[in-house]
């Protein structure tokens, strides 16, 4: 991975996000180009067609006027408002050792540029929530589901607190996503150093698949230099999965996007949205 994109809207959740980013930059030796996007809902100049029958020529044309005028007062203070967003971005990514960073403002909605600037990074970076995260703490935000799900490249959600990643979890059911993470952590050296665990879900103790899902991954995570803790859970995916995270004191969770077995339904379906939502670390989802 050598080229990051890291959303932000300048939210809590961003500015933790700055902070996993440059985590992930640092190891990858990766540029990060930040985006932030100005909601072009904002810019939009007030209508005042209805209130044309009520007035006289003269008064609706003043009143369009001032409406015009705010609107550009408006324009000029959201400008200003992504340029110190964006500033505290590079300044924190500077101070968490980024070396390349690059600053991208947009108008309009942020789920119409990242297929635009997609092509040209191999990560996006993006928080949990947004703007609304003290009134939707029980959701994840609505760009967040829908870059995911349209997204081909890796996608890192952040948590709200940031906490230095010591041990990390794959959820691994035998997916080609799955399989993907299998090959990043032996291509790069990003992992190493990091205690690694694994966690495949079953239906029972002799699920043979299940079980060779495990070994495999298992194997896989030994050549890339690992030394892997496994277990065979039986149990709801979200539940094994949260519980497992909880009693080990994981840091960071690796799934896919799409499963074959019971960890299947993402994105955005049952299993992977309800890890996204209840989550309290960051959840870095393949494709």
């Amino acid at each position: 991975m050598k080229q990051i994109l890291l959303c932000t809207d300048g939210s809590v959740f961003s500015q933790n996000s700055y902070r996993y980013a440059a985590w992930l930059a640092t190891r990858f030796r990766a540029a990060i180009n930040v985006l932030y996007v100005t909601d072009m809902r904002h810019q939009s100049t007030e209508e005042i067609g209805s209130l044309r029958g009520s007035m006289d020529v003269n008064t609706s044309d003043m009143l369009m006027k001032q409406l015009v005028a705010l609107e550009h007062e408006k324009a000029k203070l959201y400008n200003q408002r992504a340029k110190l967003i964006l500033q505290d971005a590079e300044e924190a990514l500077t101070r968490g050792g980024v070396e390349a960073v690059q600053t991208v403002h947009k108008t309009g909605f942020l789920v119409d540029y990242v297929p635009e600037l997609e092509p040209e990074v191999d990560l996006i970076v993006l928080g949990k929530r947004g703007e609304t995260a003290e009134f939707a703490s029980g959701h994840l935000g609505s760009n967040v589901e829908r870059i995911i799900r349209a997204s081909r490249k890796p996608c890192l959600i952040t948590s709200r607190q940031f906490q230095p990643i010591e041990r990390f979890l794959l959820a691994y059911d035998g997916s080609k996503s799955c399989q993907q993470i299998l090959q990043l952590l032996q291509l790069s050296p990003a992992f190493q150093g990091l205690e690694m665990h694994i966690v495949t879900v079953a239906r029972n103790r002799e699920d043979t698949t299940a079980n060779s899902h495990l070994e495999f991954a298992q194997a896989q995570a030994i050549l890339a230099g690992f030394t892997p803790i496994t277990s065979l859970m039986v149990d709801n995916p979200e539940h094994a999965i949260a519980d497992y995270i909880e009693a080990n004191n994981i840091h960071l969770l690796l799934m896919g996007a799409y499963g074959h077995s019971r960890i299947r339904h993402l994105v955005i379906g049952s299993t992977t949205a309800q890890i996204l939502r209840s989550s309290n670390i960051p959840v870095l989802v393949f494709r």
